[in-house]
């Protein structure tokens, strides 16, 4: 088989701090406890996996949860056709390595069949709400498990682990439903669907602490290493066919990594020498902005750009 295209946690770099290490079993504990109650609410759940490395960890926690038996949930990846090739790389050698069943959305056919257009700015993480809703109708989904999590921002913070959405995708907050005593409530009507976040309560440092512990692999962008980036808006983005760069915006070889991975058009990358999970750790614990304050454009088109996405349906 050829070798995955990833970069794999090295197994002395967990943290040695039993305090740490208890946290990070009580956020897994209760993670698996979500996925497992999902399994038993439900009829036909899936995973959203993009190859990122929160979506990564979920499906570790889930393949966890269930094994020795297999996955009981299938996959669907939403494919802008501007993703990183790296990420996409990873996704197959990972679904291919656990046996996996994998559905994928492609923006591109919607855009070539005229369901959507292409934005003017060359974005597409804001297109991909048609083509996931449409392909939760078409599987006949009523559970949708995300690895979103509420320190990344604002509109997650204030969404249950359970999620309600209606017959139209959408989501309402004042249909937020308590969850007491970790108790969640999966009763839908006819049409509508649940949102499902089993890291709700994890932080960028508890997934990147819980990756050296388990020895996760993740996408090699993640790690430090030499691109080609140009600087707009205040953030670096890759070079490449969907758009830039444009006018004065000159074309740098830098070394980067990526704290998050989504459209090649929003995602930028920042200036960074940890090429290892260790030094990912310690780098983290000296930063003061969230991993999409820092590197995504879409969070940046409107002071509510993430809760307008959500209320149309996006993850």
């Amino acid at each position: 088989m050829t070798p995955e295209p990833s970069v794999p946690a090295r197994a002395g770099e967990e943290s040695s701090a039993p305090r740490a290490l208890a946290h990070l079993s009580a956020l897994e504990a209760e993670a698996v406890h979500i996925i497992r109650e999902v399994a038993g609410e439900f009829e036909r759940p899936l995973i959203l996996f993009s190859g990122g490395k929160d979506s990564a960890v979920m499906l570790h926690l889930a393949v966890k949860a269930f094994a020795p038996a297999p996955l009981p949930f299938e996959l669907l990846h939403v494919d802008t056709g501007h993703n990183f090739p790296e990420v996409l790389a990873y996704r197959d050698a990972t679904v291919a390595r656990h046996g996996l069943r994998m559905r994928v959305a492609s923006v591109q056919e919607y855009i070539d069949d005229g369901r959507l257009r292409e934005r003017s700015d060359g974005m597409r993480n804001p297109l991909q709400t048609l083509p996931l809703l449409d392909a939760v109708t078409d599987g006949r989904n009523d559970a949708v498990l995300g690895g979103a999590r509420r320190d990344e921002e604002k509109a997650r913070a204030k969404e249950r682990v359970f999620s309600l959405r209606d017959e139209f995708g959408a989501w309402n907050p004042r249909r937020q439903r308590p969850e007491l005593w970790q108790l969640y409530n999966g009763r839908h009507a006819p049409g509508e669907h649940v949102r499902v976040f089993p890291l709700s309560n994890w932080t960028e440092l508890d997934v990147w602490q819980y990756v050296a512990r388990e020895g996760v692999r993740l996408p090699s962008l993640y790690f430090a290493h030499k691109r080609e980036v140009f600087e707009c808006g205040g953030m670096l983005l890759t070079a490449k066919r969907w758009g830039g760069p444009k006018g004065t915006e000159t074309v740098r070889k830098l070394l980067v990594r990526y704290r998050t991975v989504g459209d090649m058009s929003c995602t930028g990358a920042v200036e960074s020498d940890a090429t290892t999970v260790t030094q990912v750790i310690a780098e983290l614990m000296a930063s003061r902005v969230t991993e999409r304050g820092a590197s995504r454009a879409d969070d940046h088109l409107s002071e509510a750009a993430m809760e307008d996405r959500k209320r149309e349906g996006y993850f």
